[in-house]
């Protein structure tokens, strides 16, 4: 059951949110920078730039150890840093650019690449990361293992830039992939593949407002009538994967 693969949790507003994300994840940077000295954390795009706000206040912004972070995205658009559609400009604007993580570890795609040369390149970034220790590999899968992964959904049940029916569902071998057809523009990305985001300690996945409410009905409730949506699929191999969702969010679910 879905119950025992994901932890639900459920808020009256997307500030309750916003103010429950904060404090979860920076008590995961406590714990891997006591452990690893180090906190390998994966963004995404959309709106969960806009609910970490409360990282870059107080108490976070002085208590948080902003030197161990290492960021990462878990998909990227194919276009200039400063582009309005760049996942980077995103979250400099709204959280990279308030907190004093060190610039030379917060891991930008190279823009100056085509979308498939960027993606080899970002495998490429992270694998000499694990040699360097900074990453964790995971034992039981043999894919990199993210610290956590703080995930969106799209209203069709999207994750990263992997959707619904498409050929890159099946893609196990790279850690990252380009998709050159995106159905959202802009068409071309570079994203994780499933098996690094199935091998994450943690995932949060943020889901706010009503926009999404039916495929967060199909993605929990018991009804796993196929196809599966993508975010159906991100069943971790040994790691915790919580949701963080407000009352719109959840209006569609039976026994919320």
């Amino acid at each position: 059951a879905a119950a025992s693969k994901w932890n639900l949790l459920t808020f009256d507003t997307e500030e309750d949110v916003a103010v429950s994300l904060a404090k979860y994840t920076a008590e995961l940077s406590g714990k891997f920078a006591a452990e690893r000295g180090a906190f390998t954390v994966v963004l995404s795009g959309g709106t969960l730039i806009e609910t970490l706000r409360k990282l870059a206040e107080p108490p976070y912004l002085e208590t948080v150890q902003w030197s161990k972070w290492h960021v990462f995205w878990v998909d990227e658009r194919v276009v200039p840093k400063d582009h309005v559609d760049s996942n980077y400009k995103l979250a400099v604007d709204g959280l990279l650019s308030k907190v004093p993580i060190p610039t030379d570890q917060v891991y930008a795609i190279n823009d100056t690449l085509s979308a498939e040369g960027a993606a080899a390149d970002y495998e490429t970034v992270l694998k000499q990361l694990v040699k360097n220790g900074v990453l964790a590999m995971s034992t039981a899968t043999g894919f990199p293992r993210f610290d956590l992964m703080l995930l969106g959904m799209g209203p069709d049940g999207h994750l990263a830039s992997l959707f619904p029916g498409h050929p890159l569902l099946n893609e196990n071998q790279k850690w990252v992939t380009h998709i050159m057809d995106s159905p959202k523009p802009p068409p071309q990305r570079i994203t994780f593949t499933f098996p690094v985001i199935k091998s994450s300690a943690y995932v949060a996945m943020v889901v706010t407002g009503p926009g999404e409410a039916s495929a967060v009905k199909k993605v929990l409730s018991d009804d796993k009538t196929l196809p599966l949506l993508p975010t159906e699929m991100a069943i971790l191999q040994d790691g915790e994967f919580t949701w963080f969702t407000d009352k719109q969010a959840v209006s569609m679910l039976q026994n919320k």
